[in-house]
């Protein structure tokens, strides 16, 4: 039996057009309404559709080629459109918003308020649904990942430690506060890279890349730096951290690593003024 992949993307044949949309190929659950206003331009049938599959208001599995912005599996920061006596209904993108009921919510949630959410399918009800019990959907194995890997990263949560984060849409990671030079807010999507990973399985991360890779990446920054200045930075190797870090938020040792590799490149001068393009 083949069934299609409810709250996810699926690949489905057009078997039939109508007035209000076409139908699609949903093997053993049957056809699959597209309504019009989803349908491709010269749209036929035969043609094959990457489409999201969910429900509509009436439980019927329903079609669209509108992007969710959450799948079933994945974690994702939503907005509450509205709550009633059941729960709280989220905006994923879609017509039927997302539902989290008052059991899967760690505090009674705020129309208009966004929470990170983890989007599943109810074993009971079949229906699509989130939580914002997410600790419960991170992966129990063990990250595989090196020192210095890039990895994407949700941000979750402030800590005294630092920012906590969903890594790669699987496990939990911290960025610590101490490495924190730009203002990160919950619901971001960045690219982080791996300083470790604990015995406990937690992912210790950085915004910066580390060693020789980040030092010619800020080569690059600094090189551009100058060429939109004048060629003129008031700032040398034995300008204080803090300065360093209030203009581009890298530390003195990067900073240092990275007028050195342009020193040797001829590329710029260097005195007790600061740094000047050659």
């Amino acid at each position: 039996m083949q069934h299609i992949k409810l709250g996810k993307y699926n690949q489905l044949e057009v078997v039939k057009t109508v007035d209000f949309g076409v139908y699609l190929d949903g093997f053993d659950d049957g056809e699959i309404l597209l309504p019009t206003r989803y349908v491709p331009a010269d749209c036929r049938v035969g043609d094959v559709l990457n489409v999201f599959i969910y429900l509509d208001n009436e439980e019927r599995l329903v079609a669209t080629t509108l992007e969710p912005l959450v799948q079933v599996g994945q974690f994702a920061w939503l907005e509450v459109s509205w709550v009633n006596e059941y729960g709280a209904f989220l905006n994923w993108g879609l017509m039927k918003d997302l539902f989290v009921p008052f059991r899967e919510q760690k505090m009674k949630m705020q129309m208009g308020r966004s929470y990170l959410v983890h989007a599943h399918l109810d074993e009971e009800s079949y229906r699509i649904v989130a939580s914002a019990k997410v600790e419960r959907y991170l992966s129990k194995e063990h990250p595989d990942y090196q020192p210095g890997e890039e990895v994407e990263v949700l941000v979750w949560q402030r800590t005294e430690l630092g920012v906590k984060v969903i890594v790669d849409n699987r496990y939990g990671g911290l960025l610590y506060r101490s490495e924190l030079f730009t203002s990160v807010e919950p619901g971001m999507r960045l690219t982080a890279y791996v300083k470790q990973v604990r015995e406990d399985g937690k992912i210790d991360l950085t915004l910066h890349k580390t060693g020789y890779a980040r030092v010619e990446d800020f080569s690059d920054i600094l090189l551009a730096y100058l060429k939109e200045h004048d060629g003129y930075l008031p700032l040398h190797d034995k300008s204080p951290a803090e300065a360093i870090y209030d203009a581009f938020g890298v530390s003195k040792k990067t900073f240092k690593k990275a007028v050195g590799d342009l020193y040797k490149k001829r590329l710029v001068s260097i005195s007790e003024a600061g740094i000047r393009l050659v």
